[in-house]
């Protein structure tokens, strides 16, 4: 146990506040989105921000970021949640000095979003959007969200976070449409199979088939997950040369 200085005083520092800012990445339609709340009140009313809010003086910082994705948006994610990093510029918020905690999640199936009573919204928005400013962020969420994508970017070359996105049987498009969007690229659709397929650990057929499309055709055949998602993925992120 640390003693108590007896000279220390409190008061002669100055107080911040602790927030936490939760990450929700999901995939819609094809496309990276992410978990929003529309502010209800000051600052930033009518501004969509990332969900999140004060950390409450007894709780921890991943209790207060199960508490306040629940309370804000009805999402339960809780089991999914990772910090990432911490943010406290002077002026990031206007109310006071605060430091707020920033929490990353990947699920599968979100719902649908169910705003609380200080919030006006939630909504799942296109990253893309959000990242160019097609879609104003209150706070500095739009850094927050830049460096929680990043993150993302750099697990799913290293780890199994594709198949978070995922059902638990899903085709070889679902699968190389992940990547294409959190990646920013397009990939041949037969070299991408080729490269998930050359180990039989990565991609397990499951024997059925998705149901057909609305265009007709042979429906796409279904996978499940192998073992191997736990030593990294098939698939290498391209590098621009400097």
């Amino acid at each position: 146990m640390v003693a108590m200085t007896k000279t220390y005083d409190p008061a002669e520092f100055p107080a911040f506040a602790v927030t936490v800012d939760i990450v929700v990445l999901t995939m819609a339609k094809g496309q990276l989105h992410a978990l929003f709340v529309q502010r209800g009140e000051d600052p930033f009313a009518g501004m969509w921000a990332l969900p999140g809010g004060f950390k409450g003086p007894s709780e921890t910082l991943d209790e207060a970021a199960h508490r306040e994705l629940l309370e804000e948006t009805g999402v339960d994610g809780a089991r999914l949640l990772r910090q990432f990093g911490a943010y406290g510029d002077p002026g990031r918020d206007p109310r006071m000095n605060v430091v707020t905690v920033a929490y990353v999640a990947v699920i599968r199936d979100i719902g649908t979003p169910a705003a609380s009573a200080d919030a006006a919204a939630a909504a799942l928005l296109p990253v893309d959007e959000a990242l160019s400013g097609g879609i104003s962020l209150a706070f500095d969420h739009e850094t927050i969200l830049r460096d929680a994508v990043e993150r993302v970017r750099t697990d799913l070359e290293l780890t199994g976070t594709a198949t978070a996105f995922l059902p638990q049987t899903f085709t070889l498009a679902e699968l190389r449409a992940v990547y294409e969007a959190v990646w920013n690229v397009r990939f041949d659709a037969a070299n991408f199979r080729k490269r998930v397929l050359v180990d039989d650990g990565w991609v397990i057929p499951t024997g059925k088939r998705a149901q057909p499309g609305a265009s007709g055709g042979k429906p796409a055949e279904l996978y499940r997950a192998g073992r191997r998602w736990k030593d990294g993925s098939p698939v290498r992120r391209r590098r621009v040369a400097g």
